[in-house]
């Protein structure tokens, strides 16, 4: 959603344009969109976006910057030009965007990503386990005080042998 208000070209003039030079070509050629499509590994309905310049069809910018280079280097125009073209026509829009509109983005953004919860695959999630070290810490001392005192407890239980009166005595 804050891409939308951050990025929302709703098919400004500009980006008409670089879709409707990406329609021409493709037509030119005789190439249909689901030909597109599938040789550019995208949906055919994202060809179509492209063309019509509704860039609000796609959540990332620079996912639709480079689906432009790609799909304008298919076709064999200069993509340097339309990517030149795309990058100036984003920044003539976001240059237009005040400061309350960006906070009011970010605030969205920071609130979608507080109420998704991440997804973690086994592929990217860390299986070393943590230390715990306070614990471990605690459980260490404890020991060595139980060792302590049961040192001083036979040491002293030691003393009172001889405390008693005993007399040792050596025999032959």
């Amino acid at each position: 959603m804050a891409y939308k208000i951050l990025f929302g070209f709703k098919g400004r003039k500009n980006m008409k344009e670089i879709g409707e030079q990406l329609k021409m070509a493709r037509e030119s050629i005789g190439v249909s969109v689901e030909e597109v499509a599938e040789d550019l590994k995208v949906k055919p309905t994202q060809v179509e976006n492209i063309e019509a310049g509704n860039s609000e069809a796609f959540d990332d910018v620079f996912y639709l910057k480079y689906f432009i280079r790609d799909y304008a280097k298919y076709l064999g125009l200069n993509k340097e030009d339309l990517v030149d073209e795309f990058n100036e026509y984003l920044f003539d829009y976001t240059s237009k965007l005040s400061l309350d509109d960006i906070k009011m983005a970010t605030k969205e953004k920071s609130k979608e990503k507080k109420n998704v919860k991440a997804v973690k695959s086994p592929y990217t999630v860390d299986h070393r386990k943590k230390i715990p070290v306070i614990p471990i810490l605690v459980y260490g001392i404890v020991v060595i005080l139980v060792l302590v005192v049961i040192y001083f407890a036979l040491t002293l239980r030691d003393d009172d042998d001889f405390a008693e009166g005993t007399v040792v005595t050596e025999s032959e």
